[in-house]
This record gives C-alpha cells, structure tokens and sequence, in this order.
C-alpha cells in the first residue's frame, strides 16, 4: 500500500494569509502546508480521501492520473469543496466517482455542490458526477476493505477510516470506545495535531493526540492537520520514538 501526503496542513493552511509568524515565513518546505487530505493506493485500487480546496493544485503535484473512489471524513470546506475539481477525472475515465460518506456528510456535499445534483441544471461536461454511497458498516472499494471509524469534532460528527494495517483520523476531538476496539493492530496510525497549546474545542492537540497513539500502540504514527503555531523541526525532536509530524509530499510503503 503507497500513501501519499497530499495535504498536511488545518483549514487555513500554512502559511496563513496575511500573517509573518516564524513558521508561516519559514524556508523550511516541510512548514508549507496545503489543505489536509491522503491519496492511497493498493492493489490498483486508487482512493483519495477528503478533496481539499487546493485539490486541484494536490492532484497536478502529485501527478494524480485515476480515482477509483472519494472516501469523506466530514462536510467542512477544506474537506469537500475541491469535489469540484474531480470532474476532469469523470471525463477522462468516463465514468461517475463514488464518493462514500456518513448520511450526515452527503447531505452536506449536496448543499455545498447543490448545482451537481438539483434537477434541471444544465450539465455541458462541466458539473462533477458524483454518486453518493452512504456509509452503514464496513464496505469495499475495488476489492479493498473499509473500515470507518467513528468519532466527534466537537459536537459533530467525523469518520476516520482503516485499510488493511493503516489508520486515518482526522479532525478528530473524541475517539469512542467502539472506534479504539476497530483500530486494535493498525501498523500506522494518523492522527490530527493542530497545535501543542491552548486547547481546542474541536480538534486535539499535539498531547491528546499522543495519548491516542499510546493508547493505539502502532509501529508508526504520524501527526497531521498541524497549523502555524507549529513548527515541523522543533515538533520532531520533541516527539517520542516512532511518532513523527507528517509534511506535504511524504509518502508510507505499508
């Protein structure tokens, strides 16, 4: 399994529009953060999870040629309103993309992308084809196995997702027990760390997300969603052995 780091930065990404901080005028590239989002490939099976605002300056990166399916964590901005760039890749495979989401979360795709899915809407190539496959249980993508995992954002609810042996959690600010009983032997984990303090309503910091890899025991986790009071160097050496902050462009053989 290859996994791709297409994103590893919070909602405003880094640096942040307007500011000077250290980090946001850092030279070090691994500072430099797009929108959070993973692109994951196994047994020619291409799943991209969450389309990023800047998705389409993701996909020309990261050479992206084919998506298989869109797997969505939840229905917030930086997560979902690059869907529309995914209709160049209705065009060159000739076909709709699946996406699969929480009812929670298609709703909310079909608010944000109301112009892809009312009636009487003039199509001309240039709307997204998506179709919505709501998540009940563990499915399969191609042949490969899903497992979502549930947790909150705040009072909202998000979904993280398993693969064979790796874990993606993702705006995450509570993991249910249900969730810690379906990541039991995850190698890899990915955990959102916004920022070492203060603490936040919605996401956890760089400590409650260290408590959830000690409590998940993988051989290797790696901290995503990282805003600008982070900075990638000075995170690196203070965390424990086998846990690293992740940058945009690493990519995991699995």
């Amino acid at each position: 399994m290859k996994v791709t780091f297409l994103g590893s930065g919070t909602s405003t990404g880094v640096p942040v529009i307007g500011c000077k901080c250290r980090v946001c005028s850092s030279s070090d590239p691994r500072n430099n953060r797009l929108r959070q989002s993973v692109f994951v490939e196994n047994r020619g099976v291409s799943i991209l999870v969450d389309a990023t605002i800047d998705f389409r300056q993701q996909a020309l990166r990261f050479a992206m040629e084919r998506i298989d399916a869109i797997l969505v964590t939840h229905p917030h901005a930086d997560h979902v309103l690059g869907l529309d760039e995914t209709r160049i890749f209705n065009y060159r495979q000739k076909m709709s993309i699946p996406i699969y989401g929480t009812k929670e979360t298609l709703a909310g795709i079909k608010r944000s992308l109301w112009y892809s899915f009312e009636d009487g809407i003039q199509r001309g190539g240039g709307l997204p084809e998506l179709e919505l496959h709501e998540i009940e249980g563990e499915f399969s993508v191609g042949g490969q196995t899903v497992i979502p995992l549930d947790g909150k954002h705040g009072e909202q609810s998000v979904t993280g997702f398993r693969l064979d042996d790796f874990a993606y959690l993702t705006d995450y600010k509570t993991v249910p027990e249900s969730t810690y009983e379906k990541l039991k032997g995850a190698k890899v984990l990915v955990v959102n760390a916004l920022r070492e303090s203060p603490r936040h309503s919605t996401h956890f910091t760089v400590g409650e997300a260290l408590e959830v890899v000690e409590r998940v025991s993988p051989e290797k986790a790696y901290l995503v969603h990282l805003g600008h009071e982070v900075d990638y160097e000075e995170l690196n050496a203070k965390l424990p052995e086998g846990v690293e902050p992740a940058y945009d462009g690493l990519i995991l053989d699995i």
